[in-house]
């Protein structure tokens, strides 16, 4: 039974290499020993490598009443051998053979890819009990809320949020980054990647449908069945193609005989060729590798297309928008510029004390600044929903957040507002004791990646919901040629709209809730892979690291698959209409026919491949 599965896996494989042994002893049988029968081992030849090739040609004409050019290539195969020359319907079949045989390598490879990540999946993971022993179950009982642990060394069997331990993550496999990253308690790691360093205990906080490798392969598999829309069209012709070449071919060899007076012999020889170097071998498989190829590159990376189409408009587009915090910043704000009313080492310790129950960028960019330098005092917060927090200490009311108080504010936090900077209030009694300016930092390789689309013609943007002085300070800084602040999230929609009508196609990249209507809208959503699911769920291309470079490396990959499709069509039709002219002059001999048009078939495959390389 693992006899014939290994033999049905590895039938083209078997059926070239029987195909070019059956040439071989004919060639030697014919010219070596000049036995008159060689035909028979050359029709062997055809049989060998031609047998699996018809069988799907017909499986395919009778269930979808689709013509195909593998049927036309066993026809002409057969047609060469009824005229005498089973020698060049051999060679035929062997080259087509060998087109077809490349073409599975390109799809096996694709598929590789997948089962690369679903190796990369733990079969058992090491749950923890009650009372703090271990049991090995299977990944596929854990549930949300589990506790897991995980050693060093070991694969980690599911996402999740670290409750115990602290170490160094290999999260190559989701985002394509090579360098560990350091992960801590609250912090949440994915299916799939390597815990490099200490033990750590998890807690099980997705489905496993819904872990972030799941959605990778998911995403890779679907790209996988797609086409582009190039590769839709050329199947959509396809048929027509073949059915007009049918019919074409009779109808040229009775012009040769009655029309040009040639005779009968050399009309149907050249019928034959005809047959050979009108079908659309090549013109096919321009696409398909080319496009699986990409695919698998870009998985290799870190960066999943949900369909050729987007991967194939990508490189059409002449506008992108860039959602700011998350996507051109880190959304890690860094503190600027202080100014105190009062005495710094009175104050900040119950800033920190405030502040330090938060979750919110800006609170942790202030006790990132002061957190080591003062002691946090011990206070008893109210989130002030959309503008702060406050604590009651004594007879004083303490406030962190948006100016609330009627005072006049000194001219120094003006200034800031003018610089783009975030201004933190900090008031005691509603009176003005303090005020602290933030800075969101730039992404890595924002401005080289902006600069990238910048020359390449194409017109940046940035929607942002802060207010237009931040959105101004951080376009300038980026290279960003247009900026829009204060963006409510149906304010983005109108704005890609926009961008559409004025530019034509065109690309959002965001990562939050917010930006999920704006990733819908625009021609090709793009979706930072650190952001949230549902900007993940929407986007037509995810990108697994907060990492723009990826983004021009994407978009540079789109561009080359658009360029190797285009020349494979190109380098197609010349081939064939090069090959045509020359069997009406009368200069093409079937074996040079076969060769010249089964070549070109490889060579376009060939060059499909050349995606698969890194891109520079």
């Amino acid at each position: 039974m693992v006899e014939m599965k290994k033999i049905k896996e590895n039938i083209t494989l078997i059926s070239t290499v029987s195909c070019i042994v059956f040439l071989i002893v004919g060639l030697i049988l014919e010219f070596g020993f000049q036995w008159e029968y060689s035909w028979l081992i050359y029709l062997a030849s055809v049989i060998s490598g031609g047998t699996e090739i018809t069988i799907a040609g017909v499986r395919e004409l009778m269930a979808e009443k689709h013509f195909n050019v593998d049927l036309l290539m066993i026809l002409a195969a057969v047609s060469a051998g009824l005229i005498g020359d089973w020698r060049e319907g051999s060679l035929l079949i062997f080259i087509f053979s060998l087109s077809h045989l490349l073409e599975e390598y390109t799809t096996e490879k694709s598929a590789r890819e997948i089962n690369r990540l679903i190796d990369r999946q733990p079969k058992k993971a090491r749950l923890v009990l009650a009372d703090g022993t271990y049991e090995m179950i299977d990944t596929a009982d854990l549930e949300i809320g589990d506790k897991v642990a995980i050693f060093k060394g070991e694969h980690i069997p599911t996402d999740g949020v670290i409750m115990k331990g602290a170490s160094e993550i290999d999260e190559s496999v989701v985002n394509g980054e090579s360098v560990p990253r350091l992960k801590g308690i609250n912090e949440e790691i994915y299916g799939g990647t390597i815990n490099l360093g200490d033990a750590l205990e998890i807690e099980v906080n997705k489905d496993r449908s819904e872990t972030v490798f799941a959605k990778i392969i998911a995403l890779v598999e679907s790209a996988q069945n797609s086409q582009t829309k190039t590769e839709s069209f050329i199947q959509r012709v396809e048929n027509q193609y073949v059915m007009i070449i049918l019919i074409t071919v009779p109808l040229a060899i009775l012009a040769f005989r009655f029309g040009l007076s040639w005779t009968w012999n050399e009309s149907l020889y050249r019928g034959v060729n005809l047959l050979v170097v009108a079908s659309p071998c090549a013109l096919v498989a321009s696409s398909t590798p080319a496009l699986l190829s990409a695919i698998s590159n870009g998985a290799r990376h870190g960066m999943l297309f949900k369909g050729g189409t987007y991967l194939e408009e990508l490189a059409e587009i002449r506008s992108i928008a860039f959602d700011k915090t998350g996507t051109l910043t880190k959304g890690e704000f860094s503190v600027t510029d202080e100014y105190w009313a009062e005495d710094e080492a009175v104050i900040l310790p119950y800033v920190l004390g405030l502040e330090g129950k938060s979750t919110h960028p800006l609170a942790q960019g202030i006790v990132k600044k002061w957190g080591q330098a003062y002691q946090s005092l011990d206070l008893v917060t109210e989130e002030i929903t959309a503008s702060g927090i406050q604590a009651v200490e004594g007879d004083h009311t303490y406030y962190v957040g948006k100016k609330r108080g009627t005072y006049e504010e000194p001219e120094a936090l003006a200034e800031w507002k003018h610089q783009g900077k975030t201004v933190i209030y900090v008031e005691r009694d509603h009176q003005f004791i303090g005020g602290i300016g933030l800075l969101d930092t730039l992404n890595k390789n924002a401005r080289e990646s902006v600069a990238y689309f910048n020359n390449a013609g194409i017109q940046t943007v940035m929607l942002t919901g802060d207010n237009r002085h931040t959105a101004q300070t951080v376009a300038q800084d980026a290279g960003i040629k247009e900026y829009y602040g204060e963006l409510l999230p149906e304010d983005k929609v109108k704005y890609v709209q926009q961008l559409k009508e004025k530019y034509g196609k065109n690309a959002m990249v965001g990562d939050g809730v917010n930006d999920a209507p704006a990733l819908a809208t625009a021609t090709i959503g793009i979706a930072m892979g650190e952001g949230t699911d549902v900007a993940m769920d929407v986007a037509d291309v995810v990108i697994m690291e907060n990492n723009l470079a990826k983004l021009v490396y994407t978009h540079r990959l789109s561009q080359k698959m658009k360029r190797i499709i285009k020349q494979n069509i190109i380098f197609s039709v010349a081939v064939i209409l090069s090959l045509i002219a020359l069997n009406l002059m009368q200069s093409l001999t079937i074996p040079l026919a076969v060769i010249g048009h089964e070549g070109s078939t490889i060579l376009v495959i060939l060059n499909g491949l050349r995606l698969l390389r890194e891109e520079k």
